[in-house]
């Protein structure tokens, strides 16, 4: 089953109603409007002042997210060009690390904050606020000469765990030998998401490495026939980035299925459509968590991604947007 093939084609077309923009939008609206008016006297000093469209700050962003956070903040530094957001990549728990230490004001992540977290922001007279901008997904991906292109999230797990550890064990006809399971970073939101969603509680122990990032995985299934790799979606989904597409022409994108046996009828690769349905299996959010004590620029750069233009580039990245409102047509083929 190819990535570019399955049965009818599911496109989501954005729904770009000004008479229905959501809060986040007018919010956003606000707070430039509050800096226009308030920055009118202020032209005393050559530097950049700390504002939602303004001045130089650093996030830290899973790394996972890479290919969204990159379009984003391009669009961002064209709209507002005195505004420069410098953006590290770290795993998740290096990002929240960064959060916790005051080392950044903004972080996008998978997970929101624990209410230990909270109470610990608290304590500091802290009080970050997170939203959710996207609904993500995790793709398995293995090398094109691997024919086994469908799999259940119970045979996943079998491997997580070490049950299974041959390909012959999947199908009996396969000589691609052992199973071994690649990440990008053993702190990586990735792991964090198997270990609770798939796994529920249990211990990995099956046949795993861990690389620094989702490119090196990308990278090395092309050249290795046995392995599975486990990336994000969004480095694999938008089909117009030619780095992307170079990318998929060497691997396959496997279709999960819930089911105990993985069949082609009840298997779904990580399309938005799927996502949007409920169909694919390996899915998780995508949030900002944003500890601006005032309404600077990492404020205003919070806004701009749950904003209608922020979802916009979202939508186009492959993945699904979650503060702005869509639809799903599915087209039939006729028979």
């Amino acid at each position: 089953m190819e990535y570019s093939e399955v049965t009818g084609l599911i496109k989501i077309i954005k729904i770009l109603k000004l008479k229905k923009m959501m809060k986040i939008n007018i919010f956003f609206s606000l707070i430039i409007s509050a800096f226009l008016i308030s920055s009118c006297g202020n032209k005393k000093t050559n530097e950049v002042p700390n504002t939602p469209t303004s001045g130089k700050i650093t996030i830290v962003v899973d790394e996972t997210f890479k290919p969204i956070m990159d379009a984003e903040i391009d669009v961002f530094h064209a709209l507002y060009t005195n505004a420069h957001i410098d953006v590290i990549y770290k795993t998740e728990t290096e990002a929240l690390n960064d959060l916790f230490h005051d080392s950044t004001q903004l972080i996008v992540t998978s997970r929101e904050l624990s209410k230990n977290e909270i109470d610990y922001f608290k304590s500091k007279k802290f009080f970050p606020k997170s939203l959710k901008i996207a609904i993500d997904g995790i793709a398995l991906i293995t090398n094109k000469a691997n024919k086994d292109t469908l799999l259940s999230v119970e045979t996943l797990e079998k491997i997580l765990t070490g049950e299974i550890t041959q390909w012959n064990q999947i199908s009996p006809k396969s000589n691609k030998g052992e199973i071994k399971l690649v990440f990008d970073n053993k702190n990586s939101s990735t792991v964090r998401f198997m270990l609770d969603s798939v796994l529920r509680g249990k211990k990995i122990t099956g046949n795993i490495t861990a690389f620094k990032n989702n490119e090196e995985i990308l990278n090395f299934i092309k050249t290795d026939k046995s392995s599975i790799g486990v990336i994000g979606v969004s480095w694999i989904s938008d089909k117009d980035d030619s780095v992307m597409r170079s990318f998929l022409k060497n691997v396959n994108v496997l279709a999960i299925s819930r089911q105990k046996v993985a069949t082609p009828n009840d298997s779904y690769q990580p399309y938005q459509g799927y996502i949007a349905q409920g169909n694919y299996a390996l899915t998780r959010n995508i949030y900002f968590i944003n500890n601006d004590p005032r309404y600077g620029l990492a404020t205003g750069f919070a806004a701009f991604l749950a904003s209608e233009r922020g979802q916009r580039i979202i939508l186009k990245s492959g993945i699904l947007p979650a503060t702005q409102p869509y639809r799903i047509i599915e087209i039939k083929q006729d028979l």
